[in-house]
């Protein structure tokens, strides 16, 4: 039987998606399916999920995805996985989860990064893994849970990712993708492998630690049991996979140095392709999920939670999506830099290039004259400005944008991509599908099955509908509002810390 369909599962922070895709068919996929699941905030800092719910979901929606297609589960030549990143699922000897999954937005351990970070300085974290150690990264999560709970800490057996708890439980092999051992602290970034000595130093057991996979390395295939509960065919197999927005960006055909994918979802952030690791302190690097390939990465928290957050908070325009296109329209009305409305959309602390847990969101310029069309139109811009200042923190290292290729729901506003374009001073390309982070997920397991001789082969593929090229005119205007923008969050920063 000829297998030339792949599926990517995309474990995001409130749903899995699961997506089947062909050769002939590029980034536009056959069939799409997503079930949620819940996120929990038990205390201030601490935000949560249980993996559990991860792979019921994940099944479901591929359970889900063979019935719709009507394929044949075994013409699946593979399998790929991406998820969000610097998550610490914890597991014991037999695999089961032990404790709740702290994930990329919990910042409990910030005292423990200020602790270590004093005692062995800042330098000897850049220089191996070429990232600060950070709050949200997986390693000081592992140390938190030995301080408070030791006995959590002694019967964990391995400390996975999103998408190495989901290739365990289709595979029965623990494994971690280079792509996310950025967010462990003893990752050598140059080499790709675990500094042992440096993890003993601090405090963690090496075993702990999975073996790293490439991320189109093959892990193992689908057992008995992942069939009976996917639907997937027994053998079929499935690659380690990687960082979301890494797959993200190789869905958008990110291949080559100077591209980016600019991420417009939840969050915002963005991925610049580059030939070699580079070490800034301001933002994060990683290894792309193509061989050979570095990411230098920006994440703002804000972006489409922003919309959604103002249309629940003040009533929506229209019903379920109707009402972000209601939005479009009503923010068109209101000039570039919305009369001098600007917003900090530090609604969860900022990260990079920020990395302040203590920022809050702040509406500057609000007067009569404003309207709700003001407010959300300043919230698209807040987007934009935050994406800006990620850019100029990669541009400090010489790291350069040829091109933008955006992703993610935002990318199906023309108004919201424009204003990206228009603020950054970057062209901004949309591809046709918007399941890019699966897909990249599925070029991963095609690459390793060679249903797609290379990467290049996979990125060809790739459709564009939409450019948007940035207009001098209006870029003045925002070079002003930018400028506030920033200004607001140094004038305000000591406030924010309970400084007066």
């Amino acid at each position: 039987m000829q297998k030339h369909y792949l599926v990517g599962i995309d474990i995001g922070t409130s749903a899995a998606k699961a997506a089947l895709f062909e050769k002939a068919s590029g980034n536009r996929a056959l069939c799409v399916t997503s079930v949620g699941y819940p996120v929990f905030y038990p205390q201030p800092s601490f935000v949560e999920q249980n993996p559990d719910d991860w792979w019921r979901a994940a099944a479901a929606a591929v359970r889900e995805l063979i019935e719709k297609s009507g394929i044949d589960a075994r013409e699946i030549a593979g399998v790929g996985i991406d998820g969000q990143s610097w998550a610490a699922v914890m597991v014991d000897a037999e695999g089961n989860v032990i404790c709740p999954t702290p994930i990329w937005a919990d910042t409990r351990s910030a005292a423990i990064c200020e602790r270590l970070n004093a005692a062995y300085g800042e330098e000897r974290f850049l220089s191996l893994t070429k990232n600060p150690l950070q709050a949200g990264y997986t390693f000081p999560k592992i140390l938190w849970y030995k301080e408070r709970f030791p006995d959590i800490y002694r019967r964990t057996a391995a400390v996975l990712q999103s998408n190495g708890y989901i290739a365990y439980r289709l595979t029965g092999v623990l494994s971690h993708d280079r792509s996310q051992a950025n967010s462990l602290a003893v990752f050598d970034m140059e080499k790709g492998v675990w500094d042992e000595d440096f993890c003993r130093e601090l405090g963690v057991r090496p075993d702990m630690l999975p073996p790293l996979f490439d991320p189109d390395e093959i892990v193992g295939t689908v057992t008995a049991a992942g069939a009976a509960a996917t639907g997937l065919a027994v053998g079929t197999p499935v690659v380690a996979g990687g960082l979301d927005t890494a797959c993200d960006a190789l869905g958008a055909g990110v291949v080559h140095p100077g591209e980016t994918q600019e991420q417009g979802g939840q969050s915002g952030g963005m991925s610049i392709c580059t030939d070699f690791p580079v070490r800034n302190d301001k933002l994060v690097s990683c290894r792309h999920v193509v061989k050979g390939r570095f990411l230098l990465q920006g994440g703002t928290v804000g972006g489409g939670a922003l919309l959604r957050w103002f249309n629940g908070t003040f009533g929506a325009l229209a019903e379920g999506d109707a009402a972000y296109a209601e939005d479009d329209r009503a923010a068109a009305l209101v000039p570039p830099g919305a009369d001098g409305l600007v917003l900090l959309p530090y609604f969860a602390g900022e990260r990079s290039p920020v990395w302040d847990p203590m920022a809050k969101g702040v509406y500057y310029g609000v007067d009569y004259q404003k309207s709700r069309a003001h407010f959300v139109r300043a919230n698209l811009e807040a987007a934009a400005y935050a994406l800006r200042h990620n850019l100029e923190a990669a541009a400090e290292s010489g790291v350069r944008v040829t091109v933008m290729r955006a992703s993610g729901g935002a990318a199906k506003s023309p108004l919201w991509t424009q204003i990206k374009a228009d603020v950054t001073g970057c062209p901004i390309e949309v591809p046709e599908a918007f399941s890019t982070a699966a897909f990249g997920a599925a070029t991963l397991a095609g690459v390793a099955t060679g249903v797609f001789a290379d990467y290049e082969e996979a990125a060809k593929g790739i459709r564009v509908t939409r450019r948007h090229e940035p207009d001098a005119d209006k870029k003045a205007v925002y070079d002003r509002t930018y400028t506030l923008y920033r200004a607001l969050y140094r004038q305000l920063a000591p406030l924010m810390h309970g400084k007066d």
